[in-house]
């Protein structure tokens, strides 16, 4: 495909909203630098002429710039894009990328870990009521000995909504304490599931039978607002969701309802729309844990980032396929419904 040689190549760096230095430590742009002629951009986005100027020599794009046909054109050496925002935007031809054989990857996959550990943390305190606890010692009013409707997740059946990055990662911290696992995923065959020794579930019995579902599915054009009250509802009178993923997925109007009445408790970490408006209902729901989008922001894995893309760029110069990076799948990346970081809000006609 290519007759450009990998230290001849270009390899176009424009990480916004990621900034070089928290993504990319020194040994890992020395290890950039070895396969070829890197062209750093940091800060704002870079501009559409300068990613022209470079496109009929890169052999890599890092970053999130826009990449339709007429640019791939222009592009002849192109070997792979990586989002380093770590979504799958619809700013790419896919099917073109697809059919010249370059990889269009994802570094979302560091973040599971940490979101992982969050979402069980936010669980425990949930079911144990430990944050209310810590803020009624705080004023005097601590609960003493009365836990009477806190509940072990010992011995519990829970739930999987999605079972991608996430749900993988979260999998393993949770089998300590339930050998009755559920997961909803219509994008993974059953037999796979069943092979990983959790249960294929549908949607409704996830609710119906688990104390704690983890909502942790990606936004797709199938399930926007596909959870709500009437899920809420099937489920035991005290028990926890968590939205881990995308708020997109559920009703939020009645994601709250459901928690302002005590039926459930919630854990959010996403909401609709980021940053959180000051008159934002959830701010005051009872029977919540709220947290701004952080559960994957921990600064230690950041530079996991920049690991994985040259890990995989490594490979892929090499002829060997990526293996690091999560990879856009033809079949299923367009009914993704990703949206950049700083435009998350579901009433935004720019929206997918």
């Amino acid at each position: 495909m290519s007759n450009i040689s990998p230290a001849e190549g270009v390899i176009l760096l424009d990480p916004h909203p990621r900034r070089i230095d928290r993504i990319f430590d020194e040994p890992t742009k020395r290890r950039l630098e070895r396969l070829g002629r890197v062209i750093w951009h940091d800060g704002s986005a870079a501009p559409a002429e300068a990613i022209d100027r470079y496109l009929p020599q890169a052999v890599a794009l890092i970053g999130q710039s826009p990449l339709d046909k007429a640019r791939l054109d222009r592009a002849p050496h192109l070997r792979a894009v990586f989002n380093v925002e770590s979504n799958f935007l619809p700013n790419i031809d896919y099917a073109e990328c697809h059919r010249r054989g370059i990889p269009v990857l994802s570094t979302a996959p560091v973040y599971a870990r940490p979101v992982a550990e969050m979402a069980l943390g936010m669980a425990i305190s949930l079911a144990r009521r430990m944050h209310e606890a810590d803020a009624a010692v705080r004023v005097g009013k601590e609960f003493k000995g009365d836990n009477h409707d806190s509940f072990l997740l010992h011995g519990k059946t829970l739930a999987l909504v999605g079972f991608g990055n996430l749900g993988r990662a979260l999998l393993p911290l949770l089998r300590p304490f339930s050998r009755e696992i559920l997961v909803h995923d219509p994008w993974i065959h059953p037999a796979v599931l069943r092979d990983l020794e959790v249960e294929p579930a549908s949607l409704d019995d996830c609710f119906s039978r688990a104390r704690v579902v983890f909502l942790l599915a990606a936004n797709t054009s199938q399930n926007t607002g596909l959870i709500g009250q009437p899920h809420f509802a099937r489920m035991q009178k005290g028990s926890v969701v968590i939205l881990a993923s995308r708020a997109a997925i559920v009703n939020f109007p009645e994601l709250l309802a459901a928690a302002q009445s005590g039926h459930i408790r919630a854990g959010i970490d996403v909401w609709p729309v980021e940053p959180i408006p000051a008159d934002e209902p959830g701010r005051k729901t009872p029977n919540t844990l709220l947290q701004a989008h952080r559960a994957g922001s921990v600064p230690e894995i950041q530079t996991l980032i920049g690991q994985l893309v040259v890990d995989d760029l490594e490979s892929i110069l090499a002829g060997l396929p990526p293996q690091r990076c999560q990879r856009a799948v033809l079949e299923t990346v367009g009914k993704l419904r990703s949206i950049p970081v700083g435009a998350w809000s579901l009433s935004d006609t720019r929206r997918p």
